[in-house]
């Protein structure tokens, strides 16, 4: 199995949000989290943000705040967008 680059961790750290990791892409990102301290720190600080979205998201349904649908849906197209120039 060759070792993934930060770069190649990163990337799998954002995707694992997203999508579950295949066998071989947990292993060799469990292998360079095992190694590599600034992966780490980034997957602690992905872990942090998420949850801090998760509780402003919360916070601002309490608050009765929502994003009209043509808001959402050209948030939804930028992010696609932008997607698709990152690959």
């Amino acid at each position: 199995m060759k070792m993934l680059t930060c770069k190649d961790a990163s990337h799998l750290i954002s995707e694992r949000q997203e999508r579950p990791l295949g066998v071989r892409e947990r292993w060799a990102l469990r292998l360079h989290l095992w190694l590599c301290d600034g992966c780490r720190h980034f997957e602690r600080q992905l872990a942090f943000m998420r949850q801090a979205l998760r509780q402003l998201g919360r916070a601002a349904e309490a608050d009765g705040a929502d994003l009209a649908p043509e808001a959402r849906e050209r948030i939804r197209k930028a992010l696609a967008e932008r997607g698709r120039h990152e690959h």
